[in-house]
């Protein structure tokens, strides 16, 4: 029972991070992307790659499937946000971004494989420590400390004041000259960080897999739905809650179930409290 929720927690952790940085990209473009949960899957993969075939040290390879995240995450910006927005107010984003995550799909999938392949450790450890086991509590310290570093970004630098006054009114910024599009790419460089971190960091749980960016996109989405968009406080709660109950969901009635009970737990909040737990209702001025 330990093992079932530390497993839990571990993959609460991963969803939360999901949260998290769909939360950072929605602040600055009121875009959900589609793509969220392609990142952690590239840097993952890099990882893996990086360790298992060019022998890079662990180290080294956590820093490559950073960047590999940050410039997909620029690149996801550039390709399936920025021009579709200057457009179009219309919700199109919606197609490019799955466009562009069927793309980052399908090109890891003919060139990495379509099987899981496991992930290096990342510290020597055996694999008998159980709930110990770096699997599970290197997601769980690894989100902690992005949401902290993300808090201090936001209330203790200038460019983190910049991106709270373009989430809280992106027409008054531009009218301080502050250049919103340059802050938007800035936030989804941000997204690809936090992905690039998290991805490397639950790699051993989740393998190298190169259709794990959908279901974490999926999940990341239900877990902002839980806790409140633009809430990161939320984003972690809600990722926890999906991720003890996706864990205990298997445990007592088996793996078939366990996209059932989340999508379910998605239209209860949706129909009950759309919200979410930490989301501030919406009052639309008549």
């Amino acid at each position: 029972m330990e093992t079932v929720l530390m497993s839990g927690l571990a993959m609460g952790a991963l969803y939360g991070a999901a949260a998290l940085a769909y939360n950072v990209m929605f602040s600055t473009s009121r875009v959900l992307s589609v793509a969220t949960g392609h990142l952690f899957m590239l840097s993952a993969v890099a990882g893996a790659f990086l360790v298992n075939q060019l022998n890079w040290p662990a180290w080294l390879a956590f820093i490559g499937a950073v960047l590999c995240g940050i410039v997909a995450g620029l690149i996801s910006e550039i390709v399936a946000i920025r021009r579709v927005l200057s457009r179009s107010t219309d919700h199109l984003w919606l197609l490019s971004t799955l466009a562009l995550g069927t793309i980052m799909q399908q090109g890891v999938g003919l060139w990495w494989g379509t099987e899981p392949k496991p992930f290096p450790r990342v510290f020597a450890q055996g694999f008998n420590t159980s709930i110990w086991d770096q699997k599970y509590w290197l997601p769980i310290v690894a989100v902690v400390l992005l949401a902290i570093g993300l808090e201090l970004f936001y209330r203790r630098t200038l460019y983190g004041k910049i991106f709270l006054a373009v989430a809280e009114d992106s027409l008054a910024a531009t009218a301080r000259a502050v250049n919103t599009g340059h802050v938007r790419m800035l936030s989804y460089g941000l997204a690809g960080l936090i992905g690039g971190v998290m991805g490397f960091a639950a790699g051993q749980m989740t393998f190298a897999f190169f259709a794990t960016g959908l279901t974490l996109t999926l999940n990341g989405f239900i877990a902002i739905a839980v806790g409140g968009l633009g809430s990161n406080t939320g984003a972690l709660v809600g990722g926890v809650v999906l991720g003890l109950l996706s864990a205990f969901t298997t445990y007592f009635f088996g793996g078939q179930y366990q996209q059932t009970i989340a999508v379910g737990l998605l239209m209860a909040f949706l129909l009950i409290r759309p919200e979410g737990l930490f989301g501030a209702k919406l009052v639309r001025q008549v």
